[in-house]
């Protein structure tokens, strides 16, 4: 075979473009980012649209040995965020798994959904879903919702499971994208919080300098840090108090966040609230 003859046989490289903000237009933008990156065992409905509508599918934190789709023995159909490999397009990724699971068999497993292939249009998460719908996730105590009622589990999803089991971190939601977290002896609070980041750091400004940013006596502002296009701001909380008392005071703290980045309409920020804002700039981290 000659050398022009091989060229032509290779496959066309595909350009993989990443997406900073693979969720954006979505509803459940926070809370797909929340179960992506530090909620454990999770799961919710999907909002299908269109032709698919009257279908369920769950979608999970993470799936048995971490596969991005399969269809329980029951004919329950799955699909998970936190995956083996990823493009730079996570809701394409989990547009194709979501098309694979939808005309898969019970018993069969996606291990890896397809992460080099072009892109052809109608297959992202925004395609798929109902973009006004939020999710109304259900967090788990631990993974036994991975098999169907009274099946016990074998071979690699046994090993699997007991895995998953002891990597949890007691975990609550609070509000739409909040979530209470006991990490060893600290208690947090990490709300994915679906604002443009910097409307939303003025807004944490605002209330910074007003000293208003806290859930109350014994509480403070960690800091933050960026996940998939969107700011987390996160809360050092009293790892003695159970997560259910942290509503309210979450639900007012919501409310002034809102009302103080409402208020950046009429008034910008002052000389000591800019000076808040470049404190809490230097309060970002990454989480591990």
């Amino acid at each position: 075979m000659g050398k022009a003859a091989r060229k032509k046989e290779r496959k066309e490289k595909v350009r993989d473009v990443f997406v900073g903000r693979p969720f954006e237009g979505l509803t459940a933008e926070p809370e797909l980012i929340a179960m992506r990156e530090f909620v454990p065992p999770a799961t919710a409905t999907l909002p299908l649209a269109g032709e698919h509508s009257d279908r369920t599918v769950t979608i999970a934190s993470v799936l048995p040995m971490a596969a991005a789709a399969f269809v329980r023995a029951d004919g329950e159909v799955f699909v998970g965020l936190q995956v083996q490999t990823r493009s730079g397009d996570i809701s394409r990724d989990l547009g194709r798994a979501l098309s694979w699971a939808l005309s898969a068999q019970p018993g069969e497993v996606l291990s890896v959904a397809d992460t080099r292939s072009p892109s052809q249009p109608g297959e992202r998460l925004q395609d798929l879903l109902d973009p006004s719908a939020d999710l109304d996730v259900q967090v788990h105590k631990d993974f036994s919702w991975w098999l169907p009622e009274g099946e016990e589990p074998t071979g690699e999803v046994a090993m699997s499971l007991q895995r998953a089991n002891e990597a949890i971190m007691p975990t609550e939601r609070l509000a739409s994208g909040a979530y209470w977290v006991l990490a060893g002896e600290k208690a947090h609070l990490r709300w994915v919080w679906p604002a443009e980041e910097n409307r939303l750091m003025q807004a944490l400004a605002r209330l910074s300098a007003a000293g208003t940013l806290t859930l109350g006596d014994g509480t403070k502002f960690a800091g933050s840090f960026r996940a998939h296009g969107l700011l987390v701001p996160v809360w050092d909380l009293d790892p003695e108090a159970h997560a259910r008392e942290w509503v309210e005071p979450a639900e007012a703290l919501g409310a002034r966040l809102t009302e103080a980045s409402a208020s950046l309409d009429e008034t910008p920020l002052d000389a000591a609230e800019r000076r808040a804002r470049d404190g809490l700039i230097g309060r970002q981290f990454t989480l591990r």
